[in-house]
């Protein structure tokens, strides 16, 4: 039996990822030749068009399954057919990149509560990588001028990278740098306090 995993993104779901699976039967006793929707790993779910000799279906609910011929109607396909048929390829998949927001207090390097009680998380991320790469990006609000936020940007993600050295986070690479006020996660004018702009980013992959 021959697999073949793919995956795409439904930008009219907020981005949000899932993953469809298609396997190829080559024997008679064999299932025929499906396509299944599956959830990313936050539970979200985007939506496939498969096309066939047979006309269009598009698949948009969790584990929905359809025939490459896109003949029939979607149908729900049963966890254990899909860990039988696709259980080889979804173990071979390479782990997806996590991305982890970090906040801080105003106009210093001091994290808010909540996101301290996030390091533990992000180094069990990397933990469970064989080789794992980090980029802490920093960021500011628009308060001041741009030249001390670029370099207050850059002081919150060397002290982020800081503190996962110091709780034992030990990435094959680590990437430090600034972004200061010039991507904003949320637009505003110049001189506005916004807390979700203090922020530094983290992705483990």
């Amino acid at each position: 039996m021959h697999f073949s995993l793919f995956s795409r993104v439904d930008r009219k779901s907020r981005q949000a990822a899932m993953l469809a699976l298609s396997v190829l039967a080559l024997s008679a006793c064999a299932p025929k030749s499906y396509v299944v929707l599956l959830p990313d790993a936050d539970g979200k779910v985007g939506q496939v068009v498969v096309r066939g000799e047979g006309g269009e279906q598009v698949l948009t609910k969790a584990r929905e399954g359809v025939s490459l011929k896109a003949d029939k109607a979607p149908e729900i396909i049963e966890q254990a057919r899909i860990d039988k048929d696709f259980g080889a390829a979804m173990a071979a998949r390479p782990i997806l990149p996590k991305r982890f927001i970090l906040y801080f207090q105003s106009g210093g390097v001091e994290l808010t509560a909540e996101s301290q009680a996030l390091l533990p998380e992000i180094k069990k991320a990397v933990e469970g990588r064989p080789a794992a790469d980090i980029s802490v990006i920093g960021h500011s609000d628009t308060v001041g001028k741009a030249e001390t936020n670029e370099s207050l940007a850059l002081k919150r993600a060397q002290a982020i990278a800081t503190m996962l050295t110091e709780q034992g986070v030990k990435p094959l690479a680590m990437l430090v740098e600034s972004h200061g006020e010039r991507n904003l996660l949320v637009q505003t004018p110049d001189e506005t306090p916004e807390p979700r702009n203090r922020r530094v980013e983290i992705s483990v992959r």
